[in-house]
């Protein structure tokens, strides 16, 4: 059985759910239903139970179209760690970057564009598109990255008494990593706790509350890291000129499959009128299997522990709606040369008002 065909199944599978779940009508929970008989009542009870919300807990959103400004920075960090004796370490980030742009949205979707501020030129060999969605029972993370060269050296590590100060913030771009999969999560107690309220401002959650949830994901990952120009930057500086080159950092063109099944909990705390804190951590153990590019006699951990953290401040007041979100996602990768951590995601500051009265609240408006 391949991985991946069955991964796109999941995939697919809970794309559905979470955008028929969004599509939904939001519900009160304890108000009666009119039952109705065969496939369309079995889908109706579906989407219902998808969608119900308990409104003493969360106010839906009352306005159909949203415009939103938003400031983000990107984290990311690479660190390649040898295994063994004299073992060896390099940690890169990307050179601090700012985007700024403008979002629009329809009740739950959002979409925009960022800009980066930090740079004139246009081009770029960064590729790093992130879509999140959050819905009533669940959501989903889809994303696409593959990093460039425009990096730096944020920690060097070449075995005992080399000092190895004067390379830290030099530029090195020798290690490359790309990702596309999906993270994809239930929440139990989603009729009393929003997600939305505090990463897509589309619901205020108005009591404290939690809930326990469980995920799957997929990604398929890549990995090439060029040990001659690290041999090459360190032969420019006297103190590391004579390093020898190390084998296990010798890889280049490694791919690997990721499926992971994780769990975790979410809480958000109302700690005033209009104002929100949220937080969720999800850990996540994943099953890796390589397919290309390791040396002849190494081989692969096939399970690695991974996260995915969010946390979240958000003022709503239905109309308006401002705050600080940050995702980040934590994957590892181990074999018998090497480990890698890869810590990525986005620190976000936004801005955003609501407008178009939804008909249901214009004719409570009236009453």
């Amino acid at each position: 059985m391949k991985v991946f065909p069955l991964a796109r199944v999941f995939m697919l599978a809970a794309m559905l759910i979470v955008a028929a779940s969004c599509l939904a009508e939001p519900t009160d929970s304890i108000s009666p239903k009119k039952e109705r008989k065969g496939l369309i009542g079995f889908i109706k009870k579906a989407f219902h139970f998808l969608s119900d919300i308990d409104t003493s807990y969360i106010e839906p959103q009352h306005y159909n179209f949203a415009v939103m400004l938003q400031a983000t920075q990107p984290i990311d960090f690479r660190t390649l760690t040898t295994r063994g004796d004299d073992s060896r370490e390099i940690r890169l980030s990307p050179k601090g970057k700012l985007r700024i742009g403008p979002y629009g949205g329809w009740r739950w979707l959002f979409a925009g564009y960022t800009f980066d501020i930090t740079q004139i030129r246009i081009t770029s060999d960064v590729t790093d598109i992130n879509f999140c969605l959050y819905a009533t029972p669940g959501g989903i993370d889809l994303f696409y990255r593959r990093t460039g060269t425009d990096c730096k050296i944020m920690k060097l590590k070449l075995g005992e008494g080399i000092d190895t100060r004067r390379l830290v913030n030099q530029d090195f771009g020798g290690f490359k990593i790309g990702s596309i999969g999906f993270n994809a999560y239930y929440l139990f107690n989603h009729e009393r706790f929003s997600y939305p309220a505090a990463f897509n401002q589309s619901t205020c959650q108005k009591v404290s509350c939690g809930s326990w949830m469980v995920g799957l994901g997929y990604t398929n990952n890549t990995m090439t890291f060029d040990e001659q120009a690290l041999q090459k930057l360190l032969a420019s500086y006297p103190e590391t000129a004579d390093v020898a080159s190390d084998n296990r950092m010798k890889f280049e063109g490694v791919k690997y499959h990721s499926v992971s099944l994780s769990g975790g909990y979410a809480y958000n705390w109302v700690f005033a009128k209009r104002w929100l804190m949220g937080a969720s951590l999800q850990l996540a153990m994943a099953y890796k299997k390589n397919y290309s590019g390791l040396r002849e006699g190494s081989f692969i951990r096939h399970f690695n522990l991974d996260a995915v953290g969010r946390f979240g401040v958000v003022y709503n007041n239905v109309r308006w709606f401002a705050g600080l979100s940050t995702i980040l996602y934590v994957n590892n990768y181990r074999q018998s040369q090497f480990f890698v951590n890869n810590t990525f995601g986005s620190i976000n500051l936004y801005v955003g008002y609501n407008f178009g009265l939804r008909s249901k609240y214009k004719k409570q408006k009236k009453t």
